[in-house]
């Protein structure tokens, strides 16, 4: 059985979402796991945290991915992450690197949606 690491960056990304961080991670991120989000410290268990507070702070969260991209061992993810209903929302790439079928690295880039924006565009 071949695991596609799509599949895998998708699935993580919506389990998250949906609170079940502590599964998320059991399922797909390996031990040697790192990360670039500049707010927290870039080992694994100080972003397991963070999600898991995140969470309990907003736990109608919704996502919509709208593209993937893979190359390799790399998966980059184009999303819109919602805190409720009712938020406009920011725009957000997660860009996943993979090891044996695990996650082993992560970096995410968000941006605020501007309803205000000149550009008719967007960022979804």
């Amino acid at each position: 059985m071949t695991i596609d690491p799509t599949t895998s960056a998708t699935s993580f990304m919506q389990l998250v979402t949906s609170g079940e961080i502590q599964k998320a991670y059991d399922i797909y991120v390996g031990d040697s796991f790192i990360h670039h989000n500049v707010y927290y410290p870039g080992d694994r268990e100080s972003l397991l945290t963070a999600m898991i507070e995140n969470h309990e702070q907003f736990p109608n969260k919704i996502l919509e991915i709208k593209r993937t991209i893979a190359e390799n061992n790399l998966v980059a993810v184009h999303s819109l992450i919602k805190l409720d209903a009712e938020h406009e929302g920011v725009a957000a790439v997660h860009i996943f690197r993979f090891e044996n079928h695990q996650i082993v690295e992560l970096w995410d880039m968000t941006q605020a949606i501007d309803s205000d924006s000149p550009n008719e565009n967007g960022l979804i």
